[in-house]
């Protein structure tokens, strides 16, 4: 570095030292344009409707036709009453055991 820019600058004889003056900081200033006002939002597609859920109970199980009771599902074979098979669409299976009896074909 050279000396010129170590030295700071010293007062001559009779002067008096220079007081380094901070300038005012200017106020904010306030814009003029008119404030952005956010998009309006795309309209969404409606959402479809939700399949109900079928209701579980007994009451799918049974049906009473002229006082006697119809069991509406058929009895698992190996696991014998009170396990009935569970109705898909094109077969019933046993939860229990996972016996499964394919249905007929509708051609």
């Amino acid at each position: 570095m050279s000396k010129k820019a170590d030295k700071k600058e010293l007062p001559k004889k009779g002067e008096e030292p220079k007081k380094e003056v901070k300038k005012p900081e200017a106020p904010p200033v306030e814009s003029t344009k008119e404030e952005a006002k956010p998009a309006p939002k795309p309209e969404k597609a409606p959402k479809p409707e939700k399949k109900k859920k079928e209701e579980k109970g007994v009451f799918k199980l049974y049906k009473i036709e002229q006082d006697k009771l119809v069991r509406l599902r058929p009895i698992c074979e190996r696991c014998g009453p009170g396990y009935f098979m569970a109705d898909h669409k094109n077969r019933y299976t046993c939860g229990h055991c996972g016996f499964t009896r394919y249905k007929p074909t509708k051609e």
